[in-house]
């Protein structure tokens, strides 16, 4: 009669439940990179507004100038990239940027639940003499 150890009844329990949890891991994971592009995205909005700003407070309020410093600028693909000025007089007159940018998502998985995100940055600067 040969005597054999006994596994406890909990044992590959471990692996089980990592095999549930872990699909879930992942697609927090991919979720927690695609928020941080999109953060980074933002970021790159806002400078290339700044940057449009500038250049359209340079040269008297010329939309043309302003879109090539926004493209420029930040290295955003130019086909996804909207910009529009708004001159306004008065004792000080301003020129307002907005650029609006359509970021793609896409990460597998996360990208299709989220679609793409439209962001948008806007600067106002004062027209140079």
């Amino acid at each position: 009669m040969s005597v054999r150890a006994r596994r406890p009844p909990e044992a590959g329990q471990a692996t089980v439940e990592l095999a549930f949890v872990l699909p879930v891991v992942a697609v927090l994971l991919l979720a927690l990179v695609q928020v941080g592009l999109l953060v980074r995205d933002q970021l790159l909005v806002v400078h290339a507004a700044r940057e449009a700003a500038r250049a359209a407070a340079v040269a008297d309020g010329d939309a043309g100038q302003a879109r090539q410093a926004a493209i420029g600028s930040v290295g955003l693909p130019s086909d996804d990239v909207r910009v529009s000025t708004v001159n306004r007089g008065g004792a000080a007159p301003t020129v307002t940027v907005t650029v609006t940018y359509t970021s793609p998502t896409d990460l597998p998985l996360v990208g299709r639940m989220m679609g793409d995100v439209v962001l948008s940055g806007r600067a106002t600067m004062r027209l140079e003499p």
